[in-house]
């Protein structure tokens, strides 16, 4: 009789070890953050870090208070998980080509019409195995000549006009802006919107290089070359201009005895570049065009005939490889086309009203959440990691595109988690976006820990003094401490 209450004690003991259990663990990540941000490389930096279970919902670290910062390239989560969301994970943008007018024997009696759709991935890189994308404009070309026609009486007119004007967002910084990283959005973007300059330099430090050619070649664009060669072995060529532009001016370095070196930039204007190769495959062919290409707005778009209709790939295609190679000009083509699809005009100042409200209507508190673009690249947005863990958790457990969207975030060591050690994080137990910038360093996603937990995180380091590269391994330490409880 007397064993009863010890039994019933070890009972409830045995009852009462998991919640015991989960608290210790709930410390230790506390406990870990707090000891990670003593770091000596920190000591100038702002921190903001936010964690919970993904199962239960329970907040398991974070910094006190919760600042707004800048993130960096994280910001695309923000977007790409509205875009899913708003869009759909199927949605396919479309290119169509058309023509208004009358055809009489094997001529046109009107104009050549390509009807943009913001496809933001018409000719990349990314999807070169996609057949609709295949030398696109060859195919184009090939339509109009087995309609038999052998003279355009018009022009080529280029409808972007499902987005605004405004390529760049007002805050981007003219350092970027004439970067392949800072590519402007246009209704028709093609080839990432990026062109690479191939150059020679001498063997000496230090003299002038040269401008072999670029590819694409670039219609009516003058180039003012003031690169010199380095013994530095690295690009550190700069391209400044503003969209629509046809100066490009370059400065920096690039390593001297060089026959090609390759530097990116982006395309001032995407539209003239595909309106000026389509006219040239239609020259080849023999098929002549009395007027130009212009990029204006079809005053009467019931009149078109439409003759060939270009698909994307799905929107979640697309996502996939914005989150997985951080591509910007994607993820301002999500903003906008979110906008246009709302309200018929994309404009970036619509697509940050959309997405925050979405979140707001969610549940998120919104204050100090500000977005100046869709990609990051703005030094003017900011965001808390409270913020950003409650969208992942959104979209972990309550999104009918939770598969589709933690699916696009890299794994160990691929994509932008390339420099971390796949050793530290096995069996893809880490899932996370990355962001950088100058004196920003952010990581956000899902971390599955040795005890089966699954963490949504995120991580934002502004202002430190450290070098980038210790900014990386010091988060990646604190990811490693977390992941072993």
């Amino acid at each position: 009789m007397k064993q009863y209450p010890r039994l019933a004690l070890l009972a409830l003991l045995i009852c009462l070890l998991p919640t015991f259990v989960t608290a210790q663990e709930k410390e230790s990540v506390q406990h870990i953050f707090d000891e990670w941000s003593k770091t000596s490389v920190l000591d100038q930096a702002s921190i903001g870090f936010y964690a919970i279970d993904a199962k239960t919902g329970e907040l398991l670290g974070a910094s006190t208070p919760q600042l707004s910062m800048a993130p960096a390239s994280i910001l695309k989560l923000i977007t790409t998980s509205t875009a899913l969301e708003l869009l759909g994970a199927d949605y396919q943008f479309e290119t169509k080509l058309a023509y208004i007018g009358k055809l009489s024997g094997d001529t046109l009696n009107g104009d050549l019409v390509i009807v943009a759709g913001g496809d933001p991935a018409l000719g990349s890189k990314y999807f070169k195995d996609y057949k609709p994308y295949q030398n696109f404009v060859g195919h184009w070309a090939e339509v109009i000549e087995k309609l038999g026609i052998k003279h355009i009486t018009g022009n080529l007119i280029i409808d972007s006009s499902v987005y605004d004007d405004q390529s760049i967002p007002a805050t981007w910084i003219w350092e970027d802006m004439g970067n392949y990283y800072g590519a402007g959005v246009f209704g028709l973007s093609a080839y990432d919107n990026t062109y690479v300059i191939h150059f020679s330099s001498p063997a000496t430090a230090g003299e002038q290089t040269r401008i072999e050619y670029t590819l694409p070649v670039l219609p009516n664009v003058d180039f003012d070359n003031r690169v010199l060669s380095s013994d530095e072995n690295r690009d550190q060529a700069y391209v400044f201009g503003s969209p629509l532009d046809t100066k490009r001016v370059i400065r920096g370095t690039i390593p001297k005895d060089r026959t090609d070196f390759a530097v990116k930039a982006s395309i001032p204007d995407p539209p003239l570049l595909v309106g000026t190769q389509l006219m040239q495959e239609l020259a080849l062919k023999q098929i002549d065009m009395s007027g130009e290409v212009r990029c204006d707005i079809v005053e009467k778009p019931e009149g078109l005939v439409t003759v060939s209709t270009i698909k994307s790939p799905r929107l979640s295609q697309i996502i996939d490889v914005t989150n997985h190679e951080s591509v910007n000009l994607f993820a301002e083509h999500f903003l906008k086309h979110m906008a246009y699809v709302t309200t018929g005009l994309g404009t970036t100042e619509t697509g940050i009203d959309l997405v925050t409200e979405f979140w707001k209507q969610k549940g998120m508190d919104t204050k100090g959440l500000f977005m100046e673009d869709g990609s990051g690249l703005s030094r003017f947005n900011t965001i808390s990691a409270k913020q950003m863990v409650f969208m992942l958790n959104y979209m972990k457990n309550e999104s009918v595109n939770s598969e589709a969207f933690f699916n696009s975030l890299p794994t160990v060591p691929n994509g932008t988690l390339w420099y971390f050690n796949q050793n530290n994080f096995p069996r893809q137990a880490l899932r996370a976006k990355s962001g950088s910038m100058t004196r920003v360093r952010s990581f956000a996603g899902q971390l599955k820990t040795q005890s089966k937990r699954t963490v949504l995180f995120a991580i934002l380091l502004n202002n430190f003094s450290c070098s980038q590269s210790q900014a990386i391994k010091t988060i990646e330490q604190l990811l490693v401490d977390i992941e072993h409880q």
